[in-house]
């Protein structure tokens, strides 16, 4: 690890992670380790001390990084959730209803989780509020609110409030949301993304005119009608049509939007109940705050990441390649640890707790691909680079099930399993045969397995590895972290790869052949590295797709139609802008990052 790298992993463990109790602070990293790997160890009923050293070997060298909430929080005494990422309930569309939602936030968010919220089921601005009278202000206005209760929460510290918003693309203020982060500094905790169905996809490619609607009330008495799924609600509702717009407007809407200042993303909605493992008994309509989880009302996830840097053998030489046997006996470990964490974790409300324990739901990913792309000669992006992505990716989700059905015998299966049901799920129906065997014969612990986090924080912990399947930004740049007293800090980095090449080969500058970086990419690279992996993913997938300042919108504004038809669940886009900012750029005058590594962007 060089100089600065070290400088900058001792910043974010000792801001963030290193515990400092009665019994006197941590001094290393590999105390933290142990801390951890003791807490979740304890929850076994034999064993511990097998448990407890593997686990550590899982964590020494950063072959494994945990969730920061995992890092920061096991086996404190601290009042914290060690899950990052929930989902909050159902938010009802009276005053009550909504400042009862903003209490349920507020209390999850200072237990250290970052929270997702559906909209959709508060009117439209102007509608009649019943019972009052008096003129609905819109989603829009009330997020105001949650903006502001996230700075006052978390105004202070080395951790920012993170928080995703979803609004339906039928929803009538639809095109409020989608501008709404226009202004500078608005709304500038939440990422924003649309809920976008296939009937609003081929509406656009059939332009066709799309109604904007919401659920009838009592005194909807006459109007245009149509039956439609709406948030919140168990099965279609009448919904009165307020206005019609074209489609193909709405969509250009959202591209040129997120073209200019980089929101919304969108979230393909139906895509993602059809592939839900737990299709069954829920509907999803938000998701954490960097997308890679969707989750059902009071849904909760624990997180963490293989660090394929710590798996390549023989680097940099005609022999390198990725052990996949030990990758994969690595991910077998991991989904253990993690179900641990459900049942070593407090929650921070009660719907919560039996959410996560009714679906025991984790999201094992990886970090570091670009990284470790780099490391066996292959060039992100290009066809030797997806097959490597889909063999890797491929091989931790056969594993991690492999995991979870020897889980389910010994320690039971997840409560909300039913079998039948379950064995139908598209995905499910994906795996090898003798899993989904396995899983007829046993049941399965874990409702899912699989999601890519983006890492940003703690890949920095790990000694500037490339950040969860993202391209490498830069050889070289600067990088702003948060300090304690919530100031940034800066620092200058090298990527983890490229440092270690040049050592190896004892060189001060220059880069392997195979070396590319983020500007040199082209959308379809950041699209077909996504498309490979999608596959291997039950949950879903953070990933930023950035595209240079100078595109044109003529060829940018394919981009989410490309992800569309690829099979995504989702997109999110990045193109240097004024709007949002930046806390990495090049040595060397200017170039932004992706807009989810922002100082109010980093939840881990």
């Amino acid at each position: 690890m060089n100089e600065t790298a070290a400088d900058i992993s001792h910043h974010i463990w000792a801001t963030k992670y290193r515990y400092t109790g009665s019994d006197g602070p941590e001094c290393t990293i590999e105390d933290t380790w142990r801390r951890v790997a003791s807490a979740l160890s304890a929850v076994e009923s034999q064993d511990q001390s097998l448990w407890r050293e593997r686990f550590f070997d899982l964590l020494k060298d950063f072959k494994f990084l945990p969730g920061g909430r995992i890092l920061a929080g096991a086996g404190t005494t601290r009042n914290v959730t060690l899950f990052n990422c929930f989902v909050m309930g159902t938010v009802e569309d009276s005053m009550p209803g909504i400042f009862s939602a903003l209490q349920e936030g507020a209390i999850t968010m200072q237990q250290g989780g970052g929270i997702g919220y559906d909209f959709s089921t508060l009117r439209p601005r102007g509608m009649v509020a019943k019972g009052t009278g008096a003129i609905a202000s819109g989603p829009v206005s009330f997020m105001e609110i949650w903006d502001a209760m996230c700075g006052a929460i978390l105004s202070t510290g080395a951790r920012r409030g993170a928080m995703m918003a979803t609004l339906r693309c039928d929803h009538p203020d639809i095109e409020e949301f989608v501008t709404a982060k226009r202004q500078p500094g608005r709304l500038r905790r939440f990422n924003l993304s649309v809920l976008v169905t296939d009937a609003l996809m081929t509406a656009v490619r059939a332009d066709d005119d799309w109604p904007l609607l919401f659920p009838m009330t009592e005194s909807d008495a006459q109007g245009d009608t149509i039956l439609r799924e709406w948030s919140g609600q168990a099965d279609p509702v009448p919904c009165r049509v307020i206005r019609r717009i074209r489609a193909r407007a709405l969509w250009d809407l959202i591209l040129r939007s997120t073209y200019d200042f980089a929101e919304p993303g969108v979230l393909f909605i139906d895509r993602i109940n059809q592939l839900d493992n737990l299709w069954y008994r829920e509907r999803i309509s938000a998701t954490n705050p960097c997308g890679e989880i969707p989750l059902p009302a009071y849904g909760a996830c624990d997180l963490g990441s293989l660090n394929l840097t710590r798996f390549v053998l023989e680097p940099f030489t005609k022999k390198a390649r990725i052990d996949l046997e030990a990758l994969s006996r690595a991910a077998g470990l991991v989904v253990r640890l993690l179900d641990n964490v459900i049942d070593a974790s407090k929650f921070p409300l009660p719907a919560q707790a039996e959410s996560a324990r009714g679906s025991r739901r984790i999201g094992l990913g990886i970090t570091g691909l670009a990284d470790a792309f780099l490391m066996i000669g292959a060039i992100y992006g290009e066809k030797d680079s997806l097959a490597r992505a889909a063999e890797v990716m491929r091989a931790v989700c056969h594993a991690a099930y492999r995991s979870s059905i020897a889980l389910a015998e010994e320690k039971g299966k997840f409560p909300w399993f039913e079998r039948d049901k379950y064995l139908c799920g598209p995905f499910i129906r994906s795996l090898p045969e003798d899993i989904r065997e396995a899983i007829d014969k046993h049941g399965v612990r874990n409702s899912h397995l699989l999601a890519i986090a983006p890492t940003g924080t703690i890949s920095l912990l790990a000694g500037n590895v490339s950040s969860g399947v993202e391209p490498i930004f830069a050889g070289s740049y600067s990088r702003q972290v948060l300090a304690e007293d919530g100031k940034s800090k800066e620092f200058a980095l090298t990527d983890y790869a490229l440092d270690l090449w040049r050592r190896e080969t004892n060189v001060k500058s220059g880069a392997p052949d195979c070396f590319v970086t983020t500007a040199e990419l082209s959308i379809r690279a950041h699209l077909d590295i996504q498309s490979a992996l999608q596959p291997f993913v039950d949950n879903s997938i953070s990933k930023t797709i950035n595209a240079p300042r100078d595109s044109p919108f003529s060829e940018f504004r394919s981009l989410y139609d490309l992800a569309y038809d690829a099979g995504l669940k989702g997109c999110t886009t990045f193109r240097s802008n004024p709007v949002t900012g930046a806390v990495l750029s090049r040595e060397g005058p200017g170039s932004d990052a992706p807009h989810c590594c922002t100082l109010e962007r980093e939840p881990d």
